[in-house]
């Protein structure tokens, strides 16, 4: 099948909740694209917005995961390819639209030297000539152009050759039509050289960023795995789910919230463990709630066998017991402390019939303890995945206020729902 006869929307698809193929990202084979997104994603029906979407998903790949969670494609000869540069096709392709045409030189590049063809206006202006004994002047060093129209011919050149290469591997996200076929009018390592003394000489940040793309996109050449095999994304969402949760709602001090132990030892004084970290704790108006981002099916499968099991349960209420504990007044009353779990979802299709970003589920609690506390009652809130994304690339403030009423709610109505609190329960 020609994939340039398919919608965008045919070659898009929603990690499933039931296992199988965990990937999530771009991929291509044989020259056919295919994009997956997280479980709980929502495909929107417009081609426009999915291409938005794609992009989104492409960026928080590249900020939120690093080499090691990263699929690479194998190369022909059983070794791992180098990672792409997505980041640096991206930026090619948007620079391109953006100048509705190829790099070309508008001004004259400069340095100072005594070979080269000599700008004298510039160099009257610029130097400091040394004076001869008939207080004529010479200059030991002048202004050259150092640009020549061969050169600016030449970065043109591997410029149409980069947009070729980043349209034909992601140009379907902006348009089916692909710019003239062009090669490399230079070996890339003689490539790669101009490309760098250009990026030496050149002050326009812009022009920077380009030129910075198309090095990391040479660098790339003859280390890919194989004709029309694309690759990039990652198996575990789970870390992505974490780190983005963290970036959209978490505190910058975070580790002050890290329960803390030591051994304390009769002979040979003493150890310190590693402490518990909370994925994620949240700060508004006074207020502390400990998040834990679990990238569990629940939210897609209604299943309670996709929820978090007993030992996270017991993680949290210790995490907000100590909060609660640590940060208390000097007058002795404890802050208030809010706990919960965030899942994924799609508030659009699920089978629970939750609404909205941020929607609860129920809550867990620990028969240990007596429930008066609101951090003992750990909230489950359904977490609309694209949503979530857009508040990573968008306001994040506005997304944290909005998730804070959702738990605080959330805990006053499972409070009515479920009147009896665990202490009652643990002395039946």
């Amino acid at each position: 099948m020609d994939s340039r006869r398919e919608t965008l929307r045919d070659r898009c698809r929603v990690s499933g909740p039931l296992g199988g193929d965990r990937f999530v990202g771009v991929r291509a084979e044989d020259g056919r694209v295919e994009i997956t997104f997280p479980m709980g994603f929502h495909l929107p029906e417009a081609e426009r917005e999915l291409r938005r979407e794609i992009l989104l998903l492409l960026s928080l790949l590249q900020r939120l995961t690093d080499r090691r969670e990263r699929v690479l494609p194998q190369r022909p000869d059983g070794r791992q390819q180098a990672e792409t540069p997505v980041g640096a096709y991206l930026a090619v392709m948007e620079d391109y639209l953006d100048r509705r045409g190829y790099f070309t030189e508008r001004e004259p590049v400069y340095r100072t030297g005594d070979r080269g063809k000599t700008d004298w206006g510039r160099t009257f202006r610029r130097q400091r000539p040394l004076l001869q004994q008939d207080l004529s002047p010479v200059y030991l060093k002048r202004t050259i152009r150092a640009a020549s129209p061969n050169t600016r011919q030449l970065i043109t050149r591997i410029h149409q050759y980069c947009v070729y290469e980043s349209f034909e591997k992601l140009g379907w996200l902006f348009t089916a039509e692909l710019p003239r076929p062009c090669a490399l009018p230079l070996p890339a390592a003689a490539c790669l050289a101009a490309l760098r003394g250009q990026l030496g000489r050149t002050f326009i940040d812009r022009d920077k960023r380009l030129f910075s793309a198309m090095i990391a996109m040479l660098e790339y050449l003859g280390q890919e795995a194989g004709p029309g095999l694309f690759c990039y994304g990652t198996d575990r969402f789970e870390y992505v789910w974490e780190r983005l949760i963290d970036k959209v709602f978490g505190a910058a001090d975070k580790a002050d919230y890290f329960p803390r132990a030591s051994w304390r030892l009769r002979q040979g004084g003493g150890r310190m463990v590693e402490a518990l970290r909370p994925d994620t704790v949240m700060r508004r108006d006074g207020k502390f709630y400990v998040l834990d981002a679990k990238y569990y099916r629940y939210g897609l499968t209604a299943n309670p066998l996709h929820l978090p099991e007993g030992s996270s349960i017991h993680k949290q209420i210790t995490y907000g017991e100590y909060i609660s504990t640590r940060f208390g007044g000097q007058k002795g009353e404890e802050p208030l402390v809010y706990n919960a779990f965030l899942l994924p979802y799609d508030t659009a299709d699920n089978p629970l019939g939750a609404e909205g970003a941020y929607a609860c589920c129920g809550e867990a609690v620990g028969w240990w303890k007596s429930g008066q506390a609101p951090y003992e009652h750990v909230q489950g809130i359904l977490v609309d995945v694209a949503g979530l994304m857009h508040a990573w690339r968008g306001s994040a403030a506005g997304a944290a206020e909005e998730l804070a009423e959702a738990i605080e709610s959330a805990l006053a109505e499972n409070r009515r729902l479920f009147p009896e609190t665990a202490g009652d329960k643990n002395q039946k």
